[in-house]
């Protein structure tokens, strides 16, 4: 049986959406394309109708992910009163304790850095994105980046609550 287009397609970005989110809450190795199927609201045997792979499933989801975060950051503005709201956000115990709701970045880099060069490709066509997104001067786009990405990865990777939020705190004092 077909279905129609519009009905296929947002079945398609329905399985992105949730993969890309149980991704970031869990990594790809973690993540069956049972669960993601099931969490999409749909049968394991569909998913061979949308992706020829769960690789090509990853792609796309961390296209998706990295997507939300480029518009996160746009709608921050690039004023220093819009960067300073956004690292409170980003470098908050909420983003740190909720990886699913949160950047693909700094929940999937360290994976993609392991992947194919399609995966890495990919997330770099994100970051790219969200540079822009961030506008103004590109090396300080990258530095503030790579501050806000490591303070979140360092402060879910400690197991002490104080020095976590004290990780947290810090990088948010020095990037706003």
């Amino acid at each position: 049986m077909r279905y129609p287009a519009k009905e296929t397609a947002a079945k398609h970005d329905r399985i992105v959406k949730e993969a890309s989110r149980l991704f970031r809450e869990r990594g790809f190795e973690n993540v069956t394309v049972g669960e993601v199927m099931k969490a999409a609201g749909l049968t394991h045997g569909a998913f061979y109708a949308h992706f020829a792979s769960k690789q090509e499933l990853e792609k796309d989801a961390v296209a998706y992910g990295q997507n939300v975060s480029a518009g996160r950051e746009r709608s921050y503005g690039a004023t220093k009163k819009g960067r300073k709201a956004y690292a409170d956000r980003y470098l908050s115990p909420r983003h740190r304790d909720n990886p699913g709701d949160g950047c693909t970045m700094a929940a999937l880099a360290q994976e993609v850095a392991r992947s194919a060069p399609e995966l890495k490709a990919a997330f770099e066509r994100g970051f790219e994105d969200i540079l822009s997104a961030a506008g103004g001067d590109r090396k300080e786009a990258i530095f503030q980046a790579a501050a806000l990405i490591g303070g979140v990865v360092l402060a879910r990777a400690v197991q002490d609550p104080r020095l976590s939020d004290e990780i947290l705190q810090s990088v948010r004092q020095k990037v706003s």
